[in-house]
């Protein structure tokens, strides 16, 4: 029996089309066919290259029907070039379930790194990169809706996740509502002639956007973590505060630590905070 071929996954351009790799680029020229989510996008990149190769489509709506003549050609010893309409394939992409098709089939995958726009927009964004999740796209449904802004509201670090233009101000209003006014960035057009970056709290970026006629383009959000939310030093209560340093010293921090972060986290002072520590552990 001859040996499979490969699965490459390759990522391309998420706008600006000389953002692509030398060895992306080789790839695309050796492998026998390439599975794109629209053919017609992704022949733009390949004439702009001057790279003709057998072209098949695959997308969300016909993955489960082409997915077998893919794995047949690949076990043929045939190799295969995955691209999507942006950034890389199988992240919030169809290509995923491709991918793991051939995994389960013993098939070599093979990545080609390229851009991705939530990695662009989360460095571009001036929130904590240390740490982050992406939430992918919000569900529409309301429930999953629900469950997908508790879930990502506990997050303590950074939250990316891609939104259409036409849902965006809704879905940022009901953000506001549940996880209150924290910092955030939108990301429009990355990479391309009107790239966008709109800075600020959620209100001060519902309030730039609402003002607008209506907002286009490919659309990536970040909003700072649940540790970050953005409240008048004032407003906290000192149950509030309590609580914020119980749950730094159950993770593990010392008095110290967990002073300096809660201090970080609502304007109030260190020192104040240590204070609070220290007399709730007198007898």
């Amino acid at each position: 029996m001859s040996a499979s071929g490969t699965l490459y996954v390759i990522g391309t351009p998420i706008g600006n089309l000389e953002d692509i790799t030398l060895r992306a680029l080789r790839i695309l020229k050796t492998v026998d066919c390439i599975a794109a989510e629209d053919t017609r996008h992704s022949g733009l990149l390949l004439h702009y290259y001057g790279i003709k190769k057998p072209m098949v489509s695959y997308f969300e709506h016909n993955k489960k029907s082409r997915e077998p003549q893919i794995i047949e050609w690949l076990l043929s010893g045939k190799s295969v070039g995955l691209v999507t309409d942006a950034g890389m394939p199988g992240i919030s992409d169809p290509g995923s379930a491709l991918i793991e098709a051939c995994i389960a089939a013993g098939i070599p995958v093979t990545v080609i790194p390229g851009p991705t726009a939530l990695i662009t927009a989360l460095a571009a964004s001036g929130l904590d990169t240390a740490g982050f999740a992406f939430g992918g796209f919000m569900p529409r449904e309301n429930k999953p809706r629900k469950q997908w802004l508790a879930a990502y509201g506990e997050f303590r670090k950074t939250v990316v996740f891609y939104e259409s233009p036409r849902r965006l101000l809704e879905t940022l209003t009901e953000i506001l509502g549940s996880w209150g006014d924290r910092r955030c960035c939108v990301a429009r057009e990355l990479t391309k002639q009107h790239e966008e970056f709109i800075r600020g709290t959620l209100s001060e970026v519902l309030a730039e956007l609402g003002g607008r006629d209506r907002v286009k383009g490919e659309i990536v959000v970040a909003v700072a973590g649940a540790d970050t939310l953005v409240r008048p030093s004032e407003t906290w209560e000192e149950a509030d505060l309590m609580d914020l340093l119980k749950e730094r010293l159950d993770q593990g921090l010392s008095k110290k630590e967990a002073s300096q972060s809660v201090a970080e986290a609502t304007g109030r002072s260190k020192r104040e905070l240590y204070n609070l520590l220290v007399r709730e552990a007198r007898p």
